[in-house]
């Protein structure tokens, strides 16, 4: 089955597809709009006939945007999402590299244009061009439509959201996306009306919420962006029943005031990554909806989805079918964790590594024109996620960072996920991100930005992590910042790389452990200090830019 089959049995629906802002369409509408966007792609296709039949898009959610990816089914073309948070020469090489023939800009985009190469053809979703190309598709139905039925094409180029490096363009193919929806792990029904506000150029949006709605013939609300404010009266217009979150969305809605009209939404269940065991629980607490938190990527190849047996703050366990492992560099399985009477970690260097697919390799579509990050995923028929675990003795898989999360301090190595979540116990924290900075002699001092609410106390702040019982005893930060928000990718996903590139220089406050002792703020005088020590062991190089 390809998502133009879905597509072909939504042809006769007349049940509500698809709601944005005061506007609706019914399933048969819908697959007539993206009818007429297959012979508008065709169209474009016919005037630009060489080279890949890839078309960008770079708009905010809108309508036109899954018409176009639904026309792109019909059709037999490629969508290409364009991440509208690159600038520059990035925005110029994720085009270049992904070969778009065209890009269709929506409005609010259309300063962006400026950034793109030469010889990309720019058209505007509101202007005459564009017009033109509908109507030259005007009159087409899912009928002009039907030889489609089973041929497997590259639909979608998705990028990654950029948190471990460069972001890669992601294949995923019309029968891929099908089968995500047919899958459907967490039984959607038609009666279910999803929510969606995260960006349609990530896999979250489409994988999570469209394909599993369009198999079963459901309802998909879409918001143009994200809004924290947004999101109570949003579910209850459109009585959601379940809403797709990424990253930190869950933490911005809860951080607008409560007010009991939370409890009034039909809502069964959110269904998300990277959110706090705390914000979950939180949100199922002020919305009366649980969250079921899963761990994958938009490449597809690794899935966990917790269940209500999977310990808090646990991904969960993988299913057998998958083949999935923890492995460690040299490709040798992992021991399972052993832990203290206390909670701790007492094997971590032997236990945590790499989670990896054995056989994966056959469900990696790949990465467009990139065939170095496909060399670095794929070793001897496995898939290598590049994310850090480690399993108890039943099986159960924790999370513990990307392969560059790991710190060495005294020749001790560990990863940064179980840090963080024993600081994020700490009352006032929002949010907790610990990462490995130079040491002026050798190795890597441990430093964590804090998204703290209230006034710091420092002396308070040590004193809580050496009574944590679980708490590592290399684990002590360095270094603590202060930050009112983190940096984000696209997606709202943290994005470590600058907190690393600038270390403790920066201009948020930093408190430093000195003589591991108490914390004092990082004034002049201290980082003058630092520096000197970086000079006296040739370390200069490694000093952090700000």
């Amino acid at each position: 089955m390809t998502t133009a089959d879905l597509l072909q049995d939504r042809r006769n629906d007349d049940a509500p597809g698809l709601l944005f802002e005061d506007k609706s369409w019914s399933w048969r509408e819908f697959v007539t709009e993206s009818a007429v966007r297959a012979a508008a792609l065709t169209e474009l296709r016919k005037q630009q006939p060489d080279g890949p039949w890839h078309v960008g898009v770079l708009m905010d959610n809108d309508p036109e945007y899954l018409f176009l990816i639904c026309g792109a089914a019909l059709a037999g073309a490629t969508i290409v999402g364009i991440n509208p948070t690159r600038r520059g020469a990035e925005l110029q090489s994720d085009i270049t590299r992904t070969d778009c023939q065209a890009i269709i800009v929506g409005d609010s985009q259309l300063d962006l244009a400026r950034d793109f190469p030469d010889h990309v053809r720019t058209i505007e979703a509101s202007g005459d061009e564009y017009r033109a190309l509908l109507q030259s598709g005007a009159g087409s139905t899912a009928d002009d439509w039907t030889d489609r039925s089973g041929q497997n094409h590259n639909l979608l180029l998705l990028f990654t959201s950029g948190s471990t490096g460069a972001p890669k363009a992601v294949k995923c193919s019309s029968a891929r996306l099908a089968a995500i929806g047919v899958l459907n792990v967490h039984g959607i029904t038609a009666d279910d009306v999803a929510y969606n506000a995260m960006p349609l150029f990530h896999g979250n949006a489409i994988m999570s919420a469209w394909a599993p709605i369009a198999s079963v013939g459901g309802t998909y609300a879409l918001r143009s962006k994200f809004s924290a404010s947004g999101f109570l009266p949003d579910i209850q217009r459109f009585k959601a029943t379940f809403f797709n979150y990424v990253g930190r969305s869950l933490a911005y809605i809860l951080a607008q005031p409560e007010t009991p009209a939370e409890a009034d939404n039909n809502l069964r269940f959110g269904w998300g990554t990277e959110a706090s065991a705390r914000d979950r629980d939180e949100f199922t607490r002020r919305f009366k909806a649980p969250i079921t938190e899963s761990y994958g990527s938009s490449e597809g190849v690794c899935v966990i989805v917790r269940d209500a047996t999977t310990p808090p703050g646990a991904l969960g366990k993988p299913n057998p079918m998958l083949g999935m492992t923890v492995l460690n560099p040299a490709g040798e399985e992992c021991p399972p964790a052993e832990f203290a009477p206390d909670g701790s970690l007492l094997n971590g260097a032997e236990a945590i590594g790499e989670i990896v697919a054995r056989g994966g390799a056959a469900r990696f579509e790949g990465y467009y024109n990139n065939p170095e990050a496909d060399a670095a995923k794929i070793r001897d028929g496995d898939y290598w996620s590049g994310d850090l675990a480690y399993r108890d003795a039943d099986g159960v898989y924790w999370f513990a960072g990307r392969t560059n999360d790991w710190i060495r301090v005294d020749s001790e190595n560990f990863s940064t996920a179980p840090l963080e979540r024993i600081i994020a116990r700490y009352p006032g924290v929002t949010g907790a991100a610990a990462y490995a900075v130079p040491d002026p002699q050798t190795g890597d001092r441990v430093m964590v930005a804090l998204e703290y609410a209230g006034e710091f106390d420092p002396d308070g702040f040590l004193d809580f992590l050496q009574q944590q019982p679980d708490m590592g005893t290399k684990w002590t930060p360095h270094f603590v910042r202060i930050t009112e928000a983190f940096p984000l990718t696209a997606t709202r996903k943290l994005d470590k790389a600058p907190l690393r590139r600038s270390g403790w220089r920066t201009t948020d406050p930093v408190f430093e452990r000195v003589n591991g002792d108490g914390y004092r703020p990082l004034d002049d005088a201290a980082a003058l200090r630092l520096t000197d020590e970086f000079r006296a062991y040739d370390r200069a190089h490694l000093i952090p830019s700000n």
